[in-house]
């Protein structure tokens, strides 16, 4: 049952404020009720309003009814602290599963100042912040992660209890924050290197031009260095050549998800985010073979974040 009520809920709320990456705060997207402080004010004032009519006291009765003013004007100072006011969401970047993801939200107060507004998600620490009159404040939240993949965090909860704390004034946005989620990196012993699919082991290792080994002449091309020019071969009328040197190029790296050593399909990816990281920051070519997606041996930024991309993103249904 309550399972049901809270989906119940969530349609009633996607129908009442719809998902949009700015969203702007009026009546029907605030909701208002009095705090534990503001039921327990409530309660002292029919205390005194009992007193006032069993005595017959007339500075009782008119104590009552100014407090009571007091806490009708504490209700719309409540709600005008929310009134009006803009959440724009400027998108996150990627993280490993475990990390805080960290989501960019700016807020824009047009007309007036805005105080102690309180936004976080139930199992997160609520920011408390104020927005200058005609001004913008940018923040950035963070949102805990668990598995990789998208993240599409619940909604937002942004509320107020200003001036007196007697009410609480809170609304529930949805911005369309989308953050990919990568697997947890696991650290386990590179494997063996081996050829890519399709490839002779040889046809890794290939040679590129060094200062090493001698390889031969070739004809002189403008801008070689006069120290590598064959003046001998010069002298003999043979015409201008330079001499090649050369040096192994660096073998490169391919990984497979059958290379893991663990039966669990997340640890298998864990384990290749580990060695994509691993092989990064050693500046070693290392290419990707994850089912039927093949990514060339490379090397940068690039590369590395397509790496994990698809890593993350493996076997996952993305059609939701």
């Amino acid at each position: 049952m309550r399972a049901r009520g809270r989906a119940l809920h969530q349609r009633w709320l996607k129908r009442r404020i719809p998902a949009a990456q700015q969203i702007s705060l009026d009546h029907r997207r605030i909701f208002i009720l009095p705090s534990r402080a503001g039921m327990a004010f409530l309660l002292l004032l029919g205390i005194l309003l009992l007193g006032a009519i069993n005595y017959e006291n007339s500075l009782v009765y008119g104590l009552t009814f100014v407090l009571l003013s007091l806490f009708w004007v504490a209700l719309h100072h409540s709600y005008r602290n929310l009134a009006g006011i803009s959440l724009r969401a400027t998108g996150g970047r990627p993280v490993f599963a475990g990390e805080q993801a960290p989501l960019g939200l700016v807020l824009l107060s047009p007309r007036r100042e805005r105080q102690a507004l309180r936004l976080g998600w139930p199992q997160t620490l609520a920011q408390q912040l104020d927005v200058p009159r005609d001004g913008e404040l940018a923040i950035t939240l963070y949102y805990p992660t668990s598995q990789r993949g998208w993240l599409q965090p619940e909604r937002l909860r942004i509320e107020t209890r200003f001036p007196l704390g007697w009410f609480v004034a809170w609304s529930l946005l949805d911005l369309n924050w989308r953050v990919l989620v990568y697997p947890h990196p696991i650290k386990a012993p590179l494997p063996l290197q081996s050829a890519g699919p399709g490839e002779d082991e040889r046809a890794q290792v290939q040679l590129t031009e060094g200062v090493d080994d001698f390889q031969g002449l070739r004809h002189y091309r403008p801008g070689d260095s006069r120290r590598r020019l064959d003046w001998r071969a010069y002298s003999r009328g043979q015409g201008l050549h330079s001499k090649v040197f050369a040096e192994p190029q660096q073998q490169s790296q391919w990984l497979d998800l059958e290379q893991a050593p663990a039966a669990d399909l997340e640890q298998r990816l864990g384990m290749l985010t580990g060695w994509v990281l691993e092989l990064e920051a050693a500046g070693h070519p290392y290419g990707l073979a994850l089912g039927g997606l093949r990514l060339q041996p490379a090397l940068g930024e690039a590369h590395r974040d397509a790496c994990l991309s698809a890593l993350a993103l493996h076997g996952l249904d993305l059609s939701s």
